[in-house]
């Protein structure tokens, strides 16, 4: 008998609770409307531990290549391929201006957990290769 006593309750109070409301579709997520995640002051105070060299150079071109060319542009000129298709609007690191206001604590920062709809890198990138991706976004600019 208590099932039975259970099982009407339940449907009872289905049937009494209001029917679910339409959820309204979320509008579509365009770089322009995400709002711009906060960098924690201590990730944008951090000063970049490697020394640039020919060599580290030459790595971080070949990461850039693989892991940023396809959006950012293989010259960093922000027309890359899926940039392209996308329709995003990236900015151009070959213009000194892009990055001037931004310290290498926050490009690595960026770099590590994403900006609007760029994924971070995460653990792929080892923090020292992380950090060479840093001084070559910042060598684009240079002549």
């Amino acid at each position: 008998m208590k099932p039975f006593l259970i099982l009407s309750a339940l449907v009872l109070t289905g049937a009494s609770a209001p029917p679910p409301q339409a959820q309204q579709p979320a509008p579509p997520a365009t770089a322009a409307a995400a709002p711009e995640a906060k960098i924690p002051s201590d990730a944008a105070n951090t000063v970049n531990p490697v020394k640039p060299t020919a060599e580290s150079l030459a790595r971080a071109k070949k990461i850039y290549g693989y892991e940023c060319a396809m959006c950012h542009g293989e010259s960093g000129d922000g027309a890359g391929d899926l940039a392209k298709n996308m329709k995003a609007k990236m900015v151009d690191f070959r213009d000194p201006s892009a990055l001037k206001g931004r310290t290498d604590g926050e490009l690595f920062y960026i770099i590590k957990n994403g900006k609007g709809e760029m994924d971070g890198e995460g653990a792929r990138v080892k923090p020292e290769e992380t950090w060479n991706l840093v001084i070559y976004l910042r060598s684009l600019s240079k002549p």
